[in-house]
């Protein structure tokens, strides 16, 4: 019996796969759609900022712009002084929490594995960083 020939796969650009890719693949927005899921949908900015040691301001605010601008969120300024801004998930951000959520917690339950993949990529850097030394005169 003869196996049928199979197609080969061909992702596209508009592809479900490399779209959900493009999304998960900016490391801080699908941080920022969980750390507001994780404070019931809706936070100030500097409770944002807390959530994400490492984020620089300017990033957070990168991010959060572009993430408005997909619909991801929603950005209310109220008229106060100081002035106070609200972000807060829409229904299309809200859509992204399943898979985040499932995705986080995968990698909590495989923290191993995650680990060795980390020692692999430090000692990946490590040889490349000993290998153009040595080339050094």
């Amino acid at each position: 019996m003869t196996m049928p020939k199979s197609q080969p796969i061909i992702l596209d650009e508009a592809c479900a796969p490399r779209r959900i890719l493009e999304l998960f693949s900016v490391k801080w927005t699908t941080m920022v759609l969980h750390s507001l899921h994780f404070h019931g949908g809706t936070c100030r900015t500097g409770v944002l900022a807390r959530s994400l040691p490492g984020c620089s301001k300017k990033m957070l605010t990168q991010t959060l712009r572009e993430m408005e601008r997909d619909g991801l969120i929603d950005r209310k300024v109220y008229p106060v002084v100081p002035p106070m801004v609200e972000y807060s998930l829409t229904p299309l951000g809200q859509l992204f929490i399943e898979p985040i959520e499932l995705l986080y917690a995968w990698g909590e339950k495989n923290a191993e594995a995650l680990k060795k993949l980390s020692r692999r990529r430090t000692a990946t850097a490590a040889q490349k960083s000993t290998k153009g030394a040595s080339r050094k005169p």
